[in-house]
Protein backbone atom coordinates (compact mmCIF):
# COMPACT_ATOMS: atom_id res chain seq x y z
CA UNK A 1 0.00 0.00 0.00
CA UNK A 2 1.44 3.20 -1.15
CA UNK A 3 2.44 5.74 1.15
CA UNK A 4 -0.08 8.89 2.51
CA UNK A 5 1.81 12.02 1.24
CA UNK A 6 0.84 15.34 2.58
CA UNK A 7 1.99 19.01 1.86
CA UNK A 8 1.93 21.41 3.74
CA UNK A 9 2.66 24.92 3.32
CA UNK A 10 2.92 27.24 6.52
CA UNK A 11 5.49 30.79 7.08
CA UNK A 12 9.25 29.69 7.47
CA UNK A 13 11.10 31.37 10.30
CA UNK A 14 14.45 31.88 8.71
CA UNK A 15 13.18 34.25 5.88
CA UNK A 16 9.93 36.83 7.34
CA UNK A 17 8.16 37.39 3.53
CA UNK A 18 7.78 40.60 2.54
CA UNK A 19 4.65 42.00 2.54
CA UNK A 20 2.64 45.40 2.26
CA UNK A 21 2.10 46.49 6.65
CA UNK A 22 -0.59 45.79 7.70
CA UNK A 23 -2.25 48.92 10.12
CA UNK A 24 -2.75 48.07 13.48
CA UNK A 25 -6.21 47.28 14.44
CA UNK A 26 -8.55 49.08 16.63
CA UNK A 27 -8.08 46.47 19.89
CA UNK A 28 -4.67 45.94 18.71
CA UNK A 29 -2.73 45.03 21.92
CA UNK A 30 0.13 47.35 22.89
CA UNK A 31 3.46 45.49 22.54
CA UNK A 32 7.45 46.01 23.38
CA UNK A 33 10.15 44.21 20.96
CA UNK A 34 13.41 43.80 23.36
CA UNK A 35 16.82 43.08 21.66
CA UNK A 36 16.72 43.61 17.89
CA UNK A 37 19.44 41.93 16.59
CA UNK A 38 19.13 38.78 14.30
CA UNK A 39 15.80 36.59 16.00
CA UNK A 40 14.25 39.89 17.20
CA UNK A 41 14.67 41.34 13.69
CA UNK A 42 12.46 38.42 12.56
CA UNK A 43 9.98 38.70 15.22
CA UNK A 44 9.81 42.83 14.62
CA UNK A 45 9.31 42.32 11.06
CA UNK A 46 6.35 39.92 11.27
CA UNK A 47 4.88 41.27 14.03
CA UNK A 48 4.94 44.63 11.81
CA UNK A 49 2.41 43.24 9.57
CA UNK A 50 0.40 41.44 12.38
CA UNK A 51 -2.72 44.08 12.88
CA UNK A 52 -3.48 42.31 16.43
CA UNK A 53 -0.50 44.63 17.69
CA UNK A 54 0.70 47.95 17.96
CA UNK A 55 4.35 48.25 18.49
CA UNK A 56 4.84 50.55 20.81
CA UNK A 57 8.62 50.61 21.75
CA UNK A 58 11.82 48.38 20.43
CA UNK A 59 14.56 48.23 23.09
CA UNK A 60 18.24 47.72 22.59
CA UNK A 61 21.79 48.30 23.97
CA UNK A 62 23.30 48.56 20.51
CA UNK A 63 22.34 51.90 19.24
CA UNK A 64 22.93 51.53 15.48
CA UNK A 65 20.32 48.02 15.70
CA UNK A 66 18.20 50.21 17.82
CA UNK A 67 17.67 52.93 15.35
CA UNK A 68 17.20 50.37 12.38
CA UNK A 69 14.29 48.13 14.75
CA UNK A 70 12.48 52.29 15.25
CA UNK A 71 12.37 52.29 11.57
CA UNK A 72 11.00 48.90 10.44
CA UNK A 73 8.62 49.88 13.03
CA UNK A 74 7.69 53.43 12.00
CA UNK A 75 7.22 52.54 8.63
CA UNK A 76 5.10 49.97 9.16
CA UNK A 77 2.39 52.37 10.92
CA UNK A 78 3.07 51.94 14.54
CA UNK A 79 4.75 54.22 17.09
CA UNK A 80 8.02 52.09 17.56
CA UNK A 81 9.62 54.41 20.23
CA UNK A 82 13.44 53.81 20.49
CA UNK A 83 14.08 52.82 24.30
CA UNK A 84 17.65 52.48 25.04
CA UNK A 85 16.93 50.89 29.20
CA UNK A 86 13.91 48.12 29.79
CA UNK A 87 13.34 49.89 32.41
CA UNK A 88 11.65 52.75 30.87
CA UNK A 89 9.56 50.15 28.81
CA UNK A 90 8.57 48.39 31.82
CA UNK A 91 7.63 51.57 33.42
CA UNK A 92 5.41 52.35 30.93
CA UNK A 93 1.85 50.65 32.23
CA UNK A 94 0.28 51.07 28.88
CA UNK A 95 2.68 48.41 27.44
CA UNK A 96 0.65 44.57 27.69
CA UNK A 97 3.34 42.51 26.25
CA UNK A 98 6.91 42.24 25.60
CA UNK A 99 8.97 39.94 23.24
CA UNK A 100 12.39 38.90 24.87
CA UNK A 101 14.61 38.49 22.17
CA UNK A 102 17.70 39.55 24.00
CA UNK A 103 21.34 37.57 24.10
CA UNK A 104 20.59 34.41 26.40
CA UNK A 105 21.77 35.78 29.85
CA UNK A 106 19.00 38.20 29.80
CA UNK A 107 16.67 35.97 28.67
CA UNK A 108 15.29 34.80 32.58
CA UNK A 109 16.35 38.60 34.39
CA UNK A 110 14.18 40.37 31.78
CA UNK A 111 11.18 38.28 31.73
CA UNK A 112 11.04 37.94 35.32
CA UNK A 113 11.37 41.68 35.33
CA UNK A 114 8.54 42.13 32.95
CA UNK A 115 6.30 39.75 34.85
CA UNK A 116 6.69 41.74 37.57
CA UNK A 117 5.39 44.44 36.04
CA UNK A 118 2.50 43.13 34.91
CA UNK A 119 3.57 41.91 31.35
CA UNK A 120 2.60 39.02 29.41
CA UNK A 121 6.06 38.05 27.97
CA UNK A 122 7.33 36.01 24.52
CA UNK A 123 10.71 34.85 25.43
CA UNK A 124 13.45 33.72 22.88
CA UNK A 125 14.80 30.26 23.72
CA UNK A 126 16.34 28.65 25.94
CA UNK A 127 14.45 30.32 28.36
CA UNK A 128 17.39 30.19 30.96
CA UNK A 129 20.83 30.34 31.37
CA UNK A 130 20.64 27.93 34.20
CA UNK A 131 18.66 25.47 35.39
CA UNK A 132 17.73 27.62 38.49
CA UNK A 133 16.52 30.24 36.29
CA UNK A 134 14.16 28.29 34.47
CA UNK A 135 11.97 27.19 37.51
CA UNK A 136 12.15 31.21 38.70
CA UNK A 137 10.57 32.00 35.14
CA UNK A 138 8.02 29.37 35.95
CA UNK A 139 7.28 30.95 39.29
CA UNK A 140 7.01 34.00 37.81
CA UNK A 141 4.59 33.35 35.21
CA UNK A 142 2.51 31.65 38.23
CA UNK A 143 3.13 34.16 41.19
CA UNK A 144 2.17 37.18 38.52
CA UNK A 145 -0.74 35.25 36.76
CA UNK A 146 0.60 36.25 33.29
CA UNK A 147 1.40 33.92 30.16
CA UNK A 148 5.17 33.60 29.47
CA UNK A 149 5.27 31.86 26.04
CA UNK A 150 8.71 30.12 24.86
CA UNK A 151 9.97 30.62 21.34
CA UNK A 152 9.95 27.31 21.00
CA UNK A 153 8.05 27.78 17.57
CA UNK A 154 7.65 23.71 16.76
CA UNK A 155 4.60 23.92 19.16
CA UNK A 156 2.27 25.62 17.49
CA UNK A 157 3.31 24.32 13.29
CA UNK A 158 0.73 22.47 12.06
CA UNK A 159 3.14 20.19 10.54
CA UNK A 160 5.02 19.00 13.93
CA UNK A 161 1.23 18.76 15.82
CA UNK A 162 0.02 16.46 13.41
CA UNK A 163 3.20 14.65 13.91
CA UNK A 164 2.83 15.02 17.52
CA UNK A 165 -1.38 13.21 16.81
CA UNK A 166 0.35 10.29 15.34
CA UNK A 167 2.97 9.58 18.45
CA UNK A 168 -0.09 10.05 20.85
CA UNK A 169 -2.83 8.38 18.47
CA UNK A 170 -0.64 5.34 19.06
CA UNK A 171 0.59 5.14 15.23
CA UNK A 172 4.16 3.40 16.24
CA UNK A 173 3.03 1.86 19.61
CA UNK A 174 5.12 2.30 22.82
CA UNK A 175 7.91 4.87 22.20
CA UNK A 176 10.73 4.01 24.70
CA UNK A 177 13.17 6.11 23.40
CA UNK A 178 13.90 9.30 21.29
CA UNK A 179 17.15 10.82 19.65
CA UNK A 180 17.65 13.86 18.55
CA UNK A 181 20.10 15.44 16.84
CA UNK A 182 21.59 19.53 15.62
CA UNK A 183 24.05 19.12 12.83
CA UNK A 184 25.55 21.73 10.78
CA UNK A 185 28.55 23.64 9.68
CA UNK A 186 29.26 26.57 12.15
CA UNK A 187 31.45 29.28 11.63
CA UNK A 188 35.19 29.61 13.40
CA UNK A 189 34.74 32.61 15.47
CA UNK A 190 38.73 33.36 15.91
CA UNK A 191 40.84 34.35 18.83
CA UNK A 192 40.98 38.33 19.66
CA UNK A 193 42.18 40.00 22.61
CA UNK A 194 40.23 42.23 24.61
CA UNK A 195 38.79 45.62 23.52
CA UNK A 196 37.56 48.68 23.85
CA UNK A 197 33.66 48.60 23.08
CA UNK A 198 32.46 50.73 20.29
CA UNK A 199 30.85 53.76 20.52
CA UNK A 200 27.32 53.18 19.83
CA UNK A 201 26.98 49.96 22.18
CA UNK A 202 25.86 50.47 26.27
CA UNK A 203 28.47 47.45 27.05
CA UNK A 204 27.57 47.86 30.95
CA UNK A 205 23.88 47.92 30.15
CA UNK A 206 24.33 44.73 27.53
CA UNK A 207 26.48 42.65 30.18
CA UNK A 208 23.38 43.32 32.68
CA UNK A 209 23.24 41.01 35.87
CA UNK A 210 26.32 38.76 35.46
CA UNK A 211 29.97 39.56 36.20
CA UNK A 212 31.92 42.01 34.77
CA UNK A 213 33.89 41.16 31.80
CA UNK A 214 36.00 42.71 29.11
CA UNK A 215 34.58 43.17 25.67
CA UNK A 216 35.51 40.85 22.98
CA UNK A 217 34.69 41.24 19.76
CA UNK A 218 33.63 37.61 18.87
CA UNK A 219 31.52 37.33 21.63
CA UNK A 220 29.23 40.55 20.67
CA UNK A 221 27.41 40.80 18.70
CA UNK A 222 25.50 37.55 17.74
CA UNK A 223 27.97 34.67 18.88
CA UNK A 224 27.54 35.16 22.79
CA UNK A 225 25.70 31.82 22.77
CA UNK A 226 28.94 29.96 22.32
CA UNK A 227 30.54 31.67 25.66
CA UNK A 228 29.46 30.74 29.05
CA UNK A 229 28.77 33.86 30.75
CA UNK A 230 26.17 34.15 28.25
CA UNK A 231 24.93 31.35 26.85
CA UNK A 232 24.61 27.40 26.54
CA UNK A 233 26.43 26.45 23.69
CA UNK A 234 24.52 25.54 20.57
CA UNK A 235 22.86 22.22 22.26
CA UNK A 236 20.77 25.65 24.01
CA UNK A 237 20.25 27.47 20.79
CA UNK A 238 19.58 25.41 17.90
CA UNK A 239 20.09 22.09 19.74
CA UNK A 240 16.91 23.05 22.11
CA UNK A 241 14.48 23.13 19.86
CA UNK A 242 14.74 19.34 18.71
CA UNK A 243 15.02 18.70 22.30
CA UNK A 244 12.00 20.34 23.03
CA UNK A 245 9.90 18.44 20.42
CA UNK A 246 11.07 15.56 22.02
CA UNK A 247 9.98 16.70 25.25
CA UNK A 248 6.97 16.68 23.84
CA UNK A 249 6.45 13.78 21.94
CA UNK A 250 7.67 11.93 24.93
CA UNK A 251 5.73 13.41 27.01
CA UNK A 252 7.94 14.14 29.58
CA UNK A 253 6.62 16.75 32.29
CA UNK A 254 10.12 16.91 34.65
CA UNK A 255 13.35 17.05 34.02
CA UNK A 256 15.08 13.55 33.93
CA UNK A 257 16.15 11.28 36.78
CA UNK A 258 19.87 10.59 34.65
CA UNK A 259 21.75 12.80 32.55
CA UNK A 260 25.76 11.62 31.04
CA UNK A 261 27.29 13.57 28.89
CA UNK A 262 30.56 13.76 27.04
CA UNK A 263 31.38 16.39 24.77
CA UNK A 264 33.96 18.52 23.53
CA UNK A 265 35.78 20.88 20.67
CA UNK A 266 36.97 17.98 17.76
CA UNK A 267 36.71 20.81 15.08
CA UNK A 268 37.15 24.68 15.90
CA UNK A 269 40.68 26.10 17.30
CA UNK A 270 38.83 29.16 18.11
CA UNK A 271 37.83 31.02 21.45
CA UNK A 272 34.32 29.32 21.82
CA UNK A 273 34.03 27.63 24.62
CA UNK A 274 31.51 25.18 24.51
CA UNK A 275 31.88 21.75 22.47
CA UNK A 276 31.64 21.48 18.93
CA UNK A 277 30.52 17.73 19.09
CA UNK A 278 28.57 16.33 22.06
CA UNK A 279 26.81 13.23 22.89
CA UNK A 280 24.03 13.53 25.82
CA UNK A 281 21.74 10.34 27.54
CA UNK A 282 19.16 10.95 29.83
CA UNK A 283 17.12 8.25 31.42
CA UNK A 284 13.52 9.03 32.58
CA UNK A 285 11.87 6.80 35.51
CA UNK A 286 8.29 5.46 35.24
CA UNK A 287 5.83 7.86 35.70
CA UNK A 288 7.53 10.89 34.07
CA UNK A 289 5.32 10.44 30.59
CA UNK A 290 4.96 6.64 30.61
CA UNK A 291 4.72 3.86 32.35
CA UNK A 292 8.41 1.91 31.61
CA UNK A 293 11.71 3.60 31.99
CA UNK A 294 12.46 5.27 29.04
CA UNK A 295 15.72 7.00 27.42
CA UNK A 296 16.33 10.12 25.30
CA UNK A 297 19.58 10.71 23.59
CA UNK A 298 20.98 13.87 21.76
CA UNK A 299 24.02 14.50 19.45
CA UNK A 300 25.49 17.37 18.33
CA UNK A 301 28.10 17.93 15.21
CA UNK A 302 28.54 21.65 14.50
CA UNK A 303 31.07 20.66 11.73
CA UNK A 304 28.61 18.42 10.27
CA UNK A 305 26.71 19.47 7.51
CA UNK A 306 25.78 15.76 6.22
CA UNK A 307 22.06 14.74 6.79
CA UNK A 308 21.31 12.23 9.36
CA UNK A 309 18.74 10.18 9.09
CA UNK A 310 16.91 12.27 6.03
CA UNK A 311 16.99 15.29 8.11
CA UNK A 312 19.96 17.90 9.10
CA UNK A 313 18.17 18.54 12.16
CA UNK A 314 15.44 16.58 14.05
CA UNK A 315 14.21 14.38 15.80
CA UNK A 316 14.05 9.97 15.89
CA UNK A 317 10.46 8.31 18.06
CA UNK A 318 11.43 4.72 18.49
CA UNK A 319 8.55 2.54 19.29
CA UNK A 320 7.05 -0.95 19.35
CA UNK A 321 5.39 -0.76 16.19
CA UNK A 322 7.37 1.79 13.98
CA UNK A 323 9.40 4.94 13.78
CA UNK A 324 8.39 8.43 13.53
CA UNK A 325 11.50 10.84 11.78
CA UNK A 326 10.95 14.50 12.20
CA UNK A 327 12.98 16.64 10.37
CA UNK A 328 12.97 20.53 12.38
CA UNK A 329 12.03 22.71 9.13
CA UNK A 330 11.08 20.50 6.52
CA UNK A 331 8.34 17.31 7.59
CA UNK A 332 8.16 13.82 8.81
CA UNK A 333 8.18 10.44 7.86
CA UNK A 334 6.12 7.44 9.80
CA UNK A 335 7.59 3.74 9.24
CA UNK A 336 5.68 0.94 10.34
CA UNK A 337 7.12 -2.59 10.79
CA UNK A 338 9.29 -3.79 8.39
CA UNK A 339 10.48 -0.44 7.84
CA UNK A 340 7.00 -0.07 5.80
CA UNK A 341 7.01 4.19 5.12
CA UNK A 342 3.12 4.60 6.15
CA UNK A 343 2.83 8.30 5.78
CA UNK A 344 4.90 11.70 5.27
CA UNK A 345 4.20 15.31 5.48
CA UNK A 346 6.36 18.28 4.17
CA UNK A 347 6.22 21.88 6.14
CA UNK A 348 8.23 24.41 7.38
CA UNK A 349 7.92 26.45 11.28
CA UNK A 350 5.27 28.56 11.29
CA UNK A 351 6.48 31.66 13.74
CA UNK A 352 2.88 33.68 12.98
CA UNK A 353 1.53 30.71 14.24
CA UNK A 354 3.48 30.89 17.53
CA UNK A 355 3.13 34.63 17.76
CA UNK A 356 -0.82 34.35 17.56
CA UNK A 357 -1.31 31.47 19.95
CA UNK A 358 0.83 33.96 22.32
CA UNK A 359 -1.47 36.98 22.35
CA UNK A 360 -4.59 34.09 22.12
CA UNK A 361 -3.11 33.20 25.67
CA UNK A 362 -2.49 36.84 27.04
CA UNK A 363 -6.11 38.53 25.60
CA UNK A 364 -8.31 35.66 25.57
CA UNK A 365 -7.59 33.16 27.83
CA UNK A 366 -6.28 30.36 25.54
CA UNK A 367 -3.64 27.38 26.48
CA UNK A 368 -0.15 28.93 25.67
CA UNK A 369 1.25 25.92 23.84
CA UNK A 370 4.74 26.68 24.95
CA UNK A 371 4.53 27.87 28.69
CA UNK A 372 7.47 28.35 30.68
CA UNK A 373 7.12 25.14 32.85
CA UNK A 374 7.58 23.59 29.66
CA UNK A 375 10.15 25.61 28.15
CA UNK A 376 11.93 24.80 31.59
CA UNK A 377 11.87 21.36 30.89
CA UNK A 378 13.28 21.51 27.32
CA UNK A 379 16.24 24.29 28.58
CA UNK A 380 16.93 21.72 31.56
CA UNK A 381 17.65 18.79 29.77
CA UNK A 382 20.85 21.04 27.99
CA UNK A 383 21.96 22.58 30.89
CA UNK A 384 21.92 18.95 32.67
CA UNK A 385 23.98 17.87 29.64
CA UNK A 386 26.57 20.91 30.12
CA UNK A 387 27.04 20.49 34.00
CA UNK A 388 27.79 16.64 32.96
CA UNK A 389 29.80 17.18 30.01
CA UNK A 390 32.40 19.81 31.67
CA UNK A 391 31.95 17.09 35.04
CA UNK A 392 32.57 13.68 33.08
CA UNK A 393 30.37 12.39 35.25
CA UNK A 394 26.72 10.88 35.46
CA UNK A 395 24.11 12.90 37.43
CA UNK A 396 21.71 11.40 39.39
CA UNK A 397 18.59 13.83 39.87
CA UNK A 398 15.63 14.12 41.73
CA UNK A 399 13.36 16.01 39.16
CA UNK A 400 10.61 16.95 41.99
CA UNK A 401 13.16 19.16 44.24
CA UNK A 402 15.38 19.80 41.37
CA UNK A 403 18.36 18.86 42.81
CA UNK A 404 21.25 16.67 41.87
CA UNK A 405 21.69 13.72 44.54
CA UNK A 406 25.32 12.42 43.83
CA UNK A 407 27.90 15.63 42.94
CA UNK A 408 27.94 18.73 45.39
CA UNK A 409 29.72 20.40 42.18
CA UNK A 410 27.04 19.56 39.92
CA UNK A 411 24.64 20.96 42.30
CA UNK A 412 26.40 23.95 42.87
CA UNK A 413 26.47 24.07 38.56
CA UNK A 414 22.64 24.66 38.78
CA UNK A 415 22.63 28.40 39.35
CA UNK A 416 25.39 30.74 38.25
CA UNK A 417 27.12 34.33 39.98
CA UNK A 418 25.55 37.36 39.29
CA UNK A 419 27.41 40.65 39.43
CA UNK A 420 26.23 41.94 43.32
CA UNK A 421 23.67 44.38 43.81
CA UNK A 422 22.66 44.84 40.56
CA UNK A 423 18.91 45.87 39.42
CA UNK A 424 18.14 42.73 37.41
CA UNK A 425 19.50 39.59 39.34
CA UNK A 426 15.86 37.50 39.52
CA UNK A 427 13.78 37.18 42.66
CA UNK A 428 14.73 33.95 44.48
CA UNK A 429 18.12 33.10 43.13
CA UNK A 430 19.63 31.97 46.21
CA UNK A 431 16.70 29.73 47.29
Amino acid sequence: MPSRRVFLSTAAVAAVPASAPAAPGPDAVPIAVMGCGGMGTNHLRLLAQNPRVRITHVCDADANRLAAAAKIATDAGHPGAPVKDIRRVLDDRGVVAVWMATPDHWHTPGAILAADAGKHVYVEKPCSHNVREGRLLADAAARNKVVIQVGTQARSTPTVKAAMDRLKGGAIGDVLACKAWNSQLRRNLGKVQASKPPEHLDYELWQGPVPEAPFFSNRVPGMWRFFKDYGAGDIGNDGVHNIDVGVWGMGFDRLPNRVAALGSKAFFDDDQEWPDTQYVVCEYDPGNGGRTRRQFTFEQRIWSPYVQEGYENGNAFYGTKGVLIIGHTVGWKLYGERNRLIEEMTGSVDLRAHHNNFLDAATRGAAANAPAAVGHVAAGICHLANIAGQLRATLEFDPQREAVLNNPAAQAMLSRRYREGHWAVPRGVAG
